[in-house]
């Protein structure tokens, strides 16, 4: 179904008006808000304007305007991605302000929300009518629409991305038109979209899959490293929701199993070791290292020991799948075939204790994160096909201040690489048209339909334009937005 019963009266307005009408939800130049940078302090950039639109036809105003005058339009939401997929020199749209909840239907196990709602306020909506989220990533400050154009996943090798619980979407297109797609209305444009980078029109809303709400039982306990990759198989298929965090500086791993339960709550934790402690006294002791890297491996092993206690927890759905994201942050995260994960992860340990046992070698942080999800049919999702283990790395930025990151990244993506691996869309990573286009069947297919509805590029920003069509050039360079000079 589509629509453009608005745009002959649009293209009606003058242009002194259009600017009227846009004005109340223009964000001064003046204002702080005016420039962007994103939730890790990695990237930023001074859109030519930025909008916060509390309706559907200011949206439309906006992208009225866009068509005139020739402009990029990046839809943003928090900007949690530690990219610069959100980055424009165009016209940026902040959706935080298009944030409701507008239907439920507990009976067939579904809602109807609009994009800009985060999955905070998407949890306590859900939780008044009894439902929850089917599965949820490690944080939930991101907004729905964000998490679904990025394909963003949570754990659980039966369990498929985000995406794969998206019913339907609503879009804006380039032209004005608002459609509905499906599954069953408009298939390629769907499947585009629920992993299209923002790229193929601006998400409305979003009808998602939920279940009703649910308590989680987790088990936290810590085993060495190769105990771990030995047991592998049956570590991850012995419980619904299972992930790995991996200290390599002391050799172990925190394993981390959750199956729903009917049992109480009985939430674990205390002030001591996860605010003061795990908090306040790494975050200083991280600082420490920048000056002296050498103590980065101390530190990798008190962590470890900080966590090292069995811990049974049972709470809320989200509140076991969510995890304290801590610092701001440097990070890459790659998906790799579920086959190759013990070589893989074997690889990664030859490298990283080489790496230790060199005076000038390079001092990570902690921890690696490991996770698991089922294979799907979208286009660019990088579960694409495959069962898929995700690897991510971090370097912190303690109280904000830069950290060696550039070689450390590229190390371990050249090891992700030679494993098959597909970088998180949300991430920041060095893939070209020509590269992506071996990794996912379907990439063809995809930049088909973006030429199909958005053949002018409205929605492609930098981030789009490098990464899915190949630009090169000094605006279109992968630190074109870096908020620091390069850190080796």
């Amino acid at each position: 179904m589509s629509t453009k019963t608005s745009t002959p009266q649009l293209s009606s307005i003058p242009l002194p008006q259009l600017y009227d009408l846009l004005q109340p939800i223009t964000v001064p130049n003046t204002s702080p808000n005016a420039k962007f940078t994103n939730w890790g302090l990695t990237f930023t950039c001074t859109p030519l304007a930025v909008f916060e639109p509390t309706t559907e036809l200011q949206c439309e105003f906006i992208l009225e305007l866009a068509r005139r005058e020739g402009r990029v339009v990046r839809a943003v939401g928090v900007g949690h991605s530690p990219s610069d997929l959100a980055c424009t020199t165009g016209y940026m749209l902040r959706t935080t302000k298009l944030d409701r909840l507008l239907e439920v239907h507990p009976d067939k196990r579904y809602i109807i929300a609009q994009a800009g709602i985060t999955l905070d306020a998407l949890h306590t909506e859900l939780a008044k009518h009894g439902l929850a989220m089917i599965n949820v990533g490690s944080i939930s400050d991101q907004t729905l629409g964000g998490i679904v154009t990025t394909a963003t996943h949570g754990t659980g090798i039966n369990y498929g991305v985000i995406s794969t619980h998206v019913m339907g979407l609503s879009l804006l297109l380039a032209d004005g038109s608002r459609v509905f797609c499906s599954r069953q209305e408009r298939p390629d444009l769907f499947i585009a979209s629920i992993c299209g980078l923002g790229s193929t029109g601006l998400i409305l809303t979003v009808t998602l899959e939920v279940e009703p709400a649910f308590r989680l039982k987790e088990v936290q306990q810590t085993i060495q490293f190769h105990e771990c990759v030995r047991s592998l198989d049956s570590l991850v298929t012995a419980s619904e929701h299972v992930r790995f965090w991996w200290f390599p500086a002391a050799d172990t791993m925190r394993v981390s199993s959750a199956d729903r339960t009917v049992e109480p709550t009985k939430p674990s934790g205390s002030w001591l070791w996860h605010s003061l402690i795990g908090f306040h006294v790494v975050q200083f002791l991280l600082f420490v290292a920048r000056f002296i890297l050498p103590l980065n491996i101390f530190i990798g092993r008190f962590a470890s020991w900080l966590v090292s206690t069995k811990v049974i927890a049972i709470d809320d759905s989200f509140r076991i799948f969510n995890m304290e994201c801590r610092y701001p942050q440097h990070t890459t995260e790659w998906a790799i075939p579920y086959e190759n994960t013990k070589a893989c992860l074997h690889d990664l340990h030859d490298w990283l204790m080489h790496e230790f046992s060199d005076p000038n070698g390079l001092r990570p942080h902690f921890p690696i994160e490991v996770r698991f999800s089922d294979s799907d049919d979208i286009w660019l999702s990088p579960s694409n096909g495959q069962r898929t283990c995700w690897i991510g790395i971090v370097q912190f930025k303690p109280y904000g201040f830069e950290v060696p990151y550039r070689i450390l990244f590229e190390r371990f993506e050249a090891i992700l690489c030679r494993h098959g691996g597909r970088p998180h869309w949300a991430k920041a990573h060095h893939l070209r048209p020509e590269a992506l286009r071996k990794l996912y069947p379907r990439f063809d297919d995809f930049t088909r339909v973006l030429e199909l509805v958005d053949p002018r590029g409205m929605f492609r920003n930098e981030y789009v334009e490098r990464h899915i069509f190949g630009k090169t050039g000094p605006g279109y360079h992968n630190r074109v937005f870096k908020r620091h000079a390069a850190s080796r």
